[in-house]
């Protein structure tokens, strides 16, 4: 049986990349994948667009909430994903992970225009991290 790689998805709020890397992980992953996710300044809540985009693509992000880095201190990753680049400024170093990537994705909550448009922001993002993370599984 392959050992299980730990996985650390990071980026600014924790509200909308890195939630859905996380949970695409865990979904597209399957046993092979521990998937974790964290903000170097984490907001209130899981930004409700994401949680629709997901839902959409039949993942439920219920329950999950933005998490500090702070919290995984002391822990080691096999991977440390970083998905923006404000992050990656950030946590220049993170002595827990044994390898880097570092994936520049625009901030769907940030988008501009009309709810469609926005929409197809969340949608586009999510649509590049599945891409990134099926090579990632392989």
């Amino acid at each position: 049986m392959p050992r299980l790689r730990t996985v650390l998805f990071l980026c600014t709020g924790n509200s909308c990349r890195s939630q859905m890397a996380e949970a695409l992980l865990r979904h597209l992953g399957g046993d092979c994948f521990a998937a974790f996710s964290a903000g170097t300044d984490p907001a209130d809540q899981v930004h409700p667009l994401a949680v629709e985009t997901m839902r959409e693509r039949g993942i439920d992000l219920a329950g999950q909430r933005p998490r500090s880095l702070d919290e995984f201190a002391g822990r080691t990753f096999d991977l440390l994903v970083t998905t923006c680049d404000d992050a990656r400024e950030a946590c220049p170093f993170f002595a827990g992970a044994r390898e880097r990537l570092h994936w520049s994705l625009p901030d769907p909550a940030k988008a501009v225009g009309s709810e469609a448009e926005v929409r197809a922001a969340f949608r586009r993002v999510a649509a590049e991290l599945a891409t990134r993370i099926e090579e990632l599984v392989r």
